[in-house]
């Protein structure tokens, strides 16, 4: 098979030379030599000079992910393993590895490729046609690379069930790779003990992006009376209950979430501090208000409002919305947490909303920090989707 060729048109390829990991479809000239979909290429810039190879699908928009910058390096098991290497001593360096996300696709330099650590499960999300084809030797690599550590992985389950697969050509699909085993799969983080559902949880099962947002809010919920809206299985509210909260209500619209969040409150001796409820957050806040309610720390950690660019403008009216009606539930000298998980709704954008939040209700804030992700969910200069929660926490005051 003759080696296939990409050469971008002049003045393309902007991204690419500044650091970024894919090139789209309108900025390529020429594709040369035989492929199928999913193979290695070749990337020239228009004059000849090589860019490095990746992998090519002509199903979609992305039509090139990098792989290398090396045009000598050959896409092997070497190659990977040296890639996966260099992803968990990464890890063990930065965050804590009994749970944790050990290949963030194109920060890791394995685009299109998730794998999270639950204990001593893994789950795989392949989100792109080359890797895809990679997805079972990185796999096995990673348990060996673990294994000599002392770590021995009992099972791995796939996850690629996102809609997202559908455009680069590809089929969803959840189910083992290997032997079966035991789907509900126990964690501690930050000293909360958890039954992560890997097989029917959202995405890969747990949400492990938070894992330090969630230990920051312990400090502020010491004998104070906490909401944690969209809490999903429960994992803001049981942070403020281990953390010696007096009360703790937790709001979800999904009836499997809030089930999963009182096993999870049980499982920690929490069930009597930490109550969860069923309900549209958007619709439970203006009750809680009408009903004179308020507390010491509220929590806003809802999905992504904004999944395209185009869905923006929609997504600030989401954002204003919430984070209006969580502060009027916030007594005066008390916290709100508040985040947007999408990279579409820049830092800036978020700032700017929450602001018109507080003067529309008359409200100052203080902010304590400002926090992002994870560390094992490494934010990588230059590809702006790695870059995507953004998570405040303020004090609320009271016009003075």
């Amino acid at each position: 098979m003759s080696e296939t060729t990409v050469v971008l048109k002049k003045g393309e390829g902007r991204s690419l030379k500044a650091g970024g990991p894919w090139i789209y479809d309108n900025e390529i000239e020429s594709i040369t030599g035989t492929f199928k979909n999913g193979d290695i290429a070749v990337i020239k810039d228009f004059d000849g000079y090589v860019l490095g190879k990746g992998f090519i699908n002509q199903n979609s928009k992305i039509r090139v992910r990098m792989m290398t910058r090396d045009k000598e390096q050959d896409i092997d098991r070497d190659f990977l393993e040296k890639r996966v290497r260099a992803a968990w001593e990464y890890r063990k360096k930065t965050v804590d590895t009994s749970s944790c996300r050990i290949i963030f696709g194109e920060a890791d330099f394995l685009p299109g490729l998730v794998i999270d650590k639950f204990s001593d499960v893994l789950v795989v999300e392949s989100l792109a046609l080359g890797i895809d084809r990679m997805k079972n030797d990185i796999t096995d690599i990673l348990k060996k690379v673990l294994a000599e550590d002392g770590i021995n992985i009992r099972g791995v389950y796939e996850r690629s069930d996102a809609k997202v697969r559908l455009q680069e050509g590809m089929e969803r699909f959840k189910g083992f790779i290997g032997d079966e085993f035991d789907t509900d799969v126990e964690i501690v983080e930050n000293g909360v003990r958890y039954i992560v559902d890997v097989r029917d949880g959202q995405k890969t099962g747990f949400f492990l992006d938070q894992k330090y947002n969630r230990l920051a809010i312990q400090r502020l919920c010491k004998d104070a009376k906490v909401l944690d809206c969209f809490t999903h299985t429960g994992s803001f509210a049981l942070n403020a209950g281990i953390a010696g909260a007096k009360s703790v209500l937790g709001v979800d619209a999904s009836e499997l979430a809030i089930d999963r969040a009182r096993e999870n409150a049980k499982l920690n001796g929490l069930e009597n501090t930490v109550e969860f409820v069923c309900s549209d957050v958007f619709d439970f806040l203006p009750k809680l208000e009408a009903a004179g309610e308020r507390f010491d720390v509220v929590i806003l950690d809802p999905p992504a409002f904004a999944k395209s660019r185009n869905s923006v403008k929609n997504a600030v009216k989401g954002y204003r919305e919430i984070n209006m009606r969580g502060m009027k539930l916030v007594n005066d000298g008390g916290f709100l947490a508040t985040c947007s998980c999408s990279h579409f709704m820049t830092q800036e954008s978020l700032a700017q909303t929450i602001a018109q939040a507080a003067k529309n209700v008359h409200c100052r804030l203080r902010q304590v920090e400002y926090r992002t992700q994870s560390a094992d969910h490494p934010i990588l200069w230059s590809a702006d989707e790695s870059y995507y929660l953004k998570f405040y926490i303020f004090q609320v005051i009271r016009e003075r």
